[in-house]
């Protein structure tokens, strides 16, 4: 059995705000790759321990150089690094039996610890004209590979917006938001059992768990911050400008189409003026 973790960080147990995963933050960034280590050893173990063979962690946040190399279990491997044509999903392919995401978090415009959609000049994405934050725009892309995501860990929150896309999906919940910066965290010892616990019944149960699938091609709609965002991701070829709603869309033939222009309108669009 090959399983494919894609491992964020806003979502990991014990990490409740941007002094954990900014890397220029300090001490409390420090504390936060080894949380985030921690919580993806805690889902590695209980894969192997359910029949699991193979496993690819990606490192899905920032920079993609987070999780500590050295403290990983050794039984999988890290994907680490940026640029990636796939960013977060890259390296998933059809012969995956699953995938699992840990330490998400909810998307832009909603409550949950540090909820965004992937970067701050985006105000909403859109698939098919169905409203995504990270986890479902990543779960598509799962999705159109035929991989199913039968695992997310994070807050209560995500777990509420991962069910809503993926009826059935296991729900590790290591901590409760209490607002966007503050959580009623596990302890350790409880956040790993949590980990453990659902990934087991995840794996166990993954053939109940349908791919989250959308018609291909898939129109990608993302709605920037302001004018100037969204005329400079309006660069992109191909890609139709909404002046009214500060929309651009983009009509992707194939799950790589779709993830290198998202990610192409979005350092385009960071590189506008805010004021």
């Amino acid at each position: 059995m090959k399983l494919f973790l894609s491992v964020d960080m806003e979502g990991i147990s014990g990490i409740v705000d941007t002094s954990y995963i900014n890397p220029d933050s300090g001490v409390n960034y420090q504390r936060g790759r080894q949380f985030m280590t921690d919580d993806a050893n805690a889902v590695i173990e209980a894969a192997l321990e359910s029949g699991v063979t193979e496993i690819v962690v990606a490192d899905s946040h920032n920079t993609m150089n987070n999780i500590l190399w050295e403290k990983l279990h050794p039984k999988a491997r890290l994907l680490a690094g940026s640029p990636r044509d796939s960013s977060m999903m890259q390296g998933l392919d059809e012969s995956y039996d699953a995938a699992m995401f840990i330490g998400y978090h909810t998307r832009q415009g909603i409550p949950g610890v540090l909820s965004h959609t992937m970067s701050g000049v985006v105000h909403n994405m859109y698939i098919n004209g169905q409203v995504v934050g990270e986890f479902g725009f990543n779960a598509a892309i799962a999705g159109m590979h035929n991989v199913p995501v039968v695992m997310v860990s994070g807050d209560n929150l995500i777990a509420i917006e991962a069910q809503e896309l993926i009826p059935g999906i296991q729900t590790a919940i290591v901590k409760e938001a209490v607002s966007r910066t503050a959580a009623i965290c596990l302890s350790r010892e409880e956040a790993t059992a949590e980990l453990k616990r659902k990934t087991a019944n995840a794996l166990r149960n993954r053939n109940s768990i349908q791919p989250f699938r959308t018609a291909v091609p898939v129109e990608l709609a993302m709605e920037f911050s302001h004018a100037g965002q969204a005329e400079m991701a309006a660069i992109v070829p191909g890609t139709r400008y909404e002046t009214a709603t500060n929309m651009v869309y983009y009509n992707a033939a194939n799950p790589q189409d779709m993830y290198k222009t998202m990610r192409a309108m979005l350092n385009l669009a960071s590189g506008a003026e805010f004021f």
